[in-house]
């Protein structure tokens, strides 16, 4: 069952907004976080870049990572859940992967 938009907008605005600082305060010399009309692009400096956007006709947030390719989350009861694998959260993955290649340790 799809989310009303409304709530939908406003659970991925707030949580771009909220990742795009928490990047920029604890990796800001290693990543340019820049967040524009509902997409976080995550430039890394020693090259690649992650996409990650609100997809309102889906209802999803949408992410292109660099290590792990595209994914797709749904938001559900307060989380934003894969949509290949429902155990995986798209705050614990992007998580693990900035805090594998820049050795730090973030929490969203």
């Amino acid at each position: 069952m799809s989310v009303e938009e409304s709530r939908f907008t406003a659970a991925a605005d707030e949580f771009l907004s909220r990742a795009a600082d928490l990047i920029d305060d604890a990796l800001g010399d290693d990543i340019d976080a820049e967040l524009q009309g509902g997409i976080l692009t995550l430039s890394l400096e020693t090259g690649g870049q992650y996409v990650i956007n609100k997809h309102t006709p889906n209802r999803q947030i949408w992410m292109s990572s660099p290590a792990s390719g595209a994914s797709h989350y749904d938001f559900a009861d307060g989380q934003w859940l894969s949509t290949r694998d429902p155990s995986k959260t798209l705050p614990t993955v992007l998580a693990a992967e900035l805090n594998a290649k820049f050795g730090v340790t973030l929490a969203f």
